[in-house]
């Protein structure tokens, strides 16, 4: 596997913490959990996961800054360069036994996410990227799926749970686009929903109310594969907006009239 010095940090680290999670996930019904949020559960898992990455990360560069989904931010003295990580996205469908999760790590660099890793502990895929090196599976090269027509295509996307505010919005969005698209799967973990959609499975993906842990990673991936990725409400920051929209060459800008029409 070919990659700077940074990507093969970031691989160990994902490679490390996934190994802890799936040590955990088999005894699940054991595990401590706490309440975090209405509908919001984090674990011990999840909280042993970020400490192995930021230990591995953080151990190596101890310059950079750092984002964490559950130790939050902090400056690096090089204020150039930034780890973004969510330990384990998908946390639901770990706590139910569900084997649809990830860990995420990226690389921000002056404002610009330059690396990603998603990797999925479960089915042993690893999905990464660099800015200008392409996106991968495991060893193999990734590329958004070729498909034209709506009507073909299969998207995904999040829905709201626990009386989020963003609920409405997202059913008329499901009520605009299922009519003319060939499906729409919500599978509860946005990591692997962009590299999904990398890996041509979906053609597309778009969400609401997500934080930049969900969707660093899997900006750049997508974007390496071959993909276009953009805020849900045009002009707006990604990060800033939690709305984002992802698909391949073809379908984006379909896919974007549709969405935006009441974004």
């Amino acid at each position: 596997m070919q990659g700077s010095a940074n990507l093969n940090l970031m691989i160990k680290a994902a490679r490390k913490a996934g190994r802890s999670l799936v040590k955990d996930f088999r005894e699940v019904e054991n595990l401590q959990v706490s309440m975090k949020g209405a509908g919001d559960f984090v674990s011990r898992a999840d909280r042993e996961a970020e400490r192995i990455i930021k230990e591995e990360l953080m151990g190596a560069r101890p310059s950079y800054g750092w984002l964490g989904e559950e130790t939050g931010e902090a400056e690096g003295q090089d204020p150039t360069r930034r780890w973004i990580v969510d330990p384990l996205d998908g946390t639901t469908n770990f706590l139910h036994g569900l084997p649809h999760w990830a860990v995420s790590i990226a690389l921000e660099h002056k404002g610009e996410v330059v690396a990603g890793v998603i990797f999925d502990p479960a089915k042993d895929e690893l999905f990464w990227a660099e800015k200008g090196g392409g996106a991968f599976l495991n060893e193999t090269r990734l590329r958004v799926s070729g498909r034209k027509n709506m009507i073909e295509a299969i998207f995904a996307t999040g829905v709201p749970f626990g009386g989020r505010s963003t609920l409405p919005a997202t059913l008329q969005d499901l009520a605009r686009l299922m009519p003319v698209c060939a499906g729409v799967r919500r599978w509860g973990a946005a990591a692997l929903d962009f590299a999904y959609v990398a890996a041509g499975r979906y053609d597309g993906f778009w969400e609401r109310g997500l934080n930049a842990w969900d969707m660093a990673a899997g900006l750049v991936i997508v974007r390496e594969a071959g993909g276009f990725t953009g805020p849900l409400r045009e002009g707006y920051d990604i990060f800033g907006s939690g709305g984002v929209i992802a698909g391949n060459a073809e379908l984006f800008e379909p896919l974007c009239k549709i969405l935006r029409e009441r974004a």
